[in-house]
């Protein structure tokens, strides 16, 4: 995106309301009761990092959690002095970089905790791996545990341990499972750091006592409805029309011509495709906002634009389009396109100018 490109002169743009984010994560900490540790990676969930903790910081979190080290050192340039826990396990010789950043790792295994304890005294987090299967100490390897508890006796960094619930939205049983190996890996270990958390969104929105010394909210922060909860709306994706054409019936639209009209009609062309944000899968089965109503998506979305069918609605070049966030919101648009509303957030291209408000 070039700085020359504003937002009234973007072809495609999206709204983010700073306000409604941090409203939204003073609302998660209160269903949590426990101090909050935001998950800010990957830009933010797409958002834009800087825009987001700067309105985050007044809530005072305890830290904010990042997915990279060169994540946490954007932070840093930031003037971020908070703790920052980079979540992707450390590999043993990125640990100077995150030393020299003073970045919180995380551990998932004895070679990682060596190489990081040769450093010194410095914070760290275990990870442990209580049935997502991705990382971490698994919770049921006795020897392990007991071979890490013995280096861990004299460890005065650890200050956290923590696991990822894999269907807290979906299956609290499953969830309080994973809590309760948890628990008993940090028995196996032979002492309790001072932080042990959790829980993600979709635990700390359904109360179900899992909040542990913190709490992470993602998808909650960024307005993504979690089961029943919907908080403030955040995200809205506008482009503008570019062409309008009327077609008879037959005429096809778009790439392989996999939609042909049964009558004649008009077809507006979207200034935003798959490279802006747009799923891909949302050709033929999408609906996009435009002038109040909803209409389908036609043909294949391209990478720069979408063809809109609006039938014989009045549409003229220059009228505004929104792909999600009006009456279609961000999680009714992923599910059509068989995806989910973090792959939309963190898809948003590089070249769609953010426009932030900040009333609260």
């Amino acid at each position: 995106m070039t700085a020359s490109i504003t937002w009234d002169t973007a072809r495609a743009w999206v709204n983010v309301d700073l306000g409604a984010l941090a409203a939204n994560a003073r609302a998660f900490e209160a269903l949590v009761r426990t101090p909050i540790l935001p998950v800010v990676k990957a830009d933010a969930y797409g958002l834009g990092v800087a825009p987001v903790v700067r309105a985050l910081e007044p809530a005072a979190p305890w830290g904010y959690a990042v997915g990279t080290p060169e994540e946490g050192e954007e932070l840093r340039r930031l003037g971020i002095s908070r703790p920052v826990l980079v979540l992707t396990p450390m590999l043993p010789a990125l640990a100077p970089r995150l030393a020299a950043s003073d970045l919180r790792p995380s551990i998932g295994d004895l070679e990682a905790l060596e190489a990081w304890l040769a450093l010194g005294d410095l914070p760290f987090h275990l990870e442990l791996d209580t049935g997502m299967t991705r990382s971490g100490v698994p919770w049921n390897d006795p020897h392990r545990l007991e071979r890490l508890g013995r280096i861990l006796a004299g460890a005065r960094g650890w200050e956290g341990a923590f696991t990822h619930f894999h269907s807290a939205e979906t299956d609290p049983v499953a969830t309080r499972l994973q809590w309760a190996r948890l628990q008993e890996a940090l028995i196996a270990l032979g002492r309790r750091p001072r932080w042990v958390h959790a829980a993600n969104s979709g635990a700390g929105v359904q109360d179900l006592g899992l909040g542990g010394d913190l709490a992470r909210p993602g998808i909650y922060l960024y307005g993504g409805r979690i089961g029943g909860h919907q908080p403030l709306p955040v995200v809205s994706l506008h482009a503008r029309v570019v062409a309008v054409h009327r077609i008879a019936r037959e005429d096809s639209v778009s790439y392989h011509a996999t939609w042909r009209a049964a009558r004649p009609t008009t077809i507006a062309t979207v200034a935003a495709g798959y490279a802006d944000g747009v799923p891909f899968t949302l050709g033929n089965v999408g609906r996009i906002e435009l002038n109040g109503a909803l209409h389908p998506v036609v043909g294949r979305v391209t990478m720069d634009m979408t063809m809109v069918d609006v039938g014989d609605a009045a549409v003229a070049t220059g009228d505004v389009a929104t792909i999600y966030g009006g009456r279609v919101s961000f999680d009714e648009q992923a599910e059509a396109a068989g995806t989910i509303g973090y792959d939309l957030l963190t898809s948003l291209g590089p070249r769609v100018v953010r426009r932030y408000r900040s009333d609260p």
